[in-house]
């Protein structure tokens, strides 16, 4: 059905026939009746009774007119909304973001987000990296903030930050009393990581498996909080972001070792992302490039 047809029908309804509904349109009597005759034929059912000069709704025409009313006050609000794109940004912004950036890499950019953009609704989904990816993969939310792996089509995803990754343990575990421990040092002992389908686990099991060390695993878990806790009382050696360093940790100066892991947005390619999404990544470059 088109809104041409739809409009024709509802006028010609509403004025009670083709040459009012025509002056009403700025048509022509006889385009409005091709329209109302392309309508009927398109729903295979009489519309209008032609009762003389007069025309009146048919039963189908009585139950198509409110529902025809509905469709174009819909698709006038609809070109009202679009209209108003260029006012400011508004809308909602649904995006997840790992537990680890949301703690430590997003307060201060949701608040200079929230002050230029009032306008937008948040809605903030916090989950596993890999989880996050698979959501914007369905379409299910428009971005993710989270650690970067191997992005292919239609995946997009752009580089923020880079998170220098720190081997550490409690100041009371065997291996901070070693001024240069090595791997082989570290293998010997459990530790506590993130869950092995995490990118940070196949950073740290890459390292040892590139050396041919076992890594022994005495727990893993999704928390990044609840594993530095863990390493603080002394349970186990870790893997942790250098900014969650503290006092209840020492850092561990593994000899000819350095991890990172990158932080960064991924966006679906095939997607046209809403007014709010191109402001929040604009702000982000924005703050990564200062």
């Amino acid at each position: 059905m088109e809104l041409a047809n739809l409009a024709a029908f509802v006028a010609v309804a509403e004025h009670g026939g083709f040459s009012a509904a025509a002056e009403q349109l700025h048509l022509t009597q006889p385009a409005v009746s091709k329209r109302i005759a392309q309508l009927e034929a398109s729903l295979d059912a009489r519309l209008f009774d032609r009762l003389g000069r007069q025309v009146a709704p048919t039963e189908a025409g009585q139950l198509l007119l409110p529902r025809a009313r509905q469709l174009l006050a819909e698709a006038e609000a609809a070109r009202q909304a679009l209209r108003g794109m260029g006012e400011g940004v508004g809308g909602s912004l649904r995006f997840a973001t790992s537990h680890h950036i949301g703690l430590h890499r997003l307060p201060p950019l949701l608040r200079r987000f929230a002050a230029k953009h009032p306008q937008v609704a948040l809605d903030i989904r916090f989950m596993d990296s890999e989880q996050a990816w698979q959501e914007v993969l369905q379409g299910r939310i428009e971005l993710a903030l989270t650690t970067l792996g191997p992005a292919t089509p239609p995946l997009r995803a752009t580089k923020l930050w880079n998170d220098p990754l720190c081997f550490v343990a409690a100041p009371d575990h065997p291996l901070a009393r070693k001024a240069r421990p090595t791997l082989a040092d570290l293998s010997a002992h459990p530790a506590v990581l993130p869950d092995p389908g995490t990118f940070t686990h196949r950073i740290v099991a890459d390292a040892f498996a590139a050396r041919g060390l076992p890594l022994q695993l005495r727990m893993t878990t999704h928390y990044m909080e609840t594993i530095k806790m863990l390493a603080g009382v002394g349970l186990a050696w870790s893997v942790l972001p250098q900014t969650m360093l503290d006092r209840s940790l020492r850092a561990l100066p593994v000899a000819g070792v350095r991890l990172s892991r990158t932080l960064g947005c991924v966006a679906h390619g095939g997607r046209t992302l809403s007014r709010a999404a191109q402001a929040f990544i604009a702000l982000l470059r924005e703050e990564t490039a200062g």
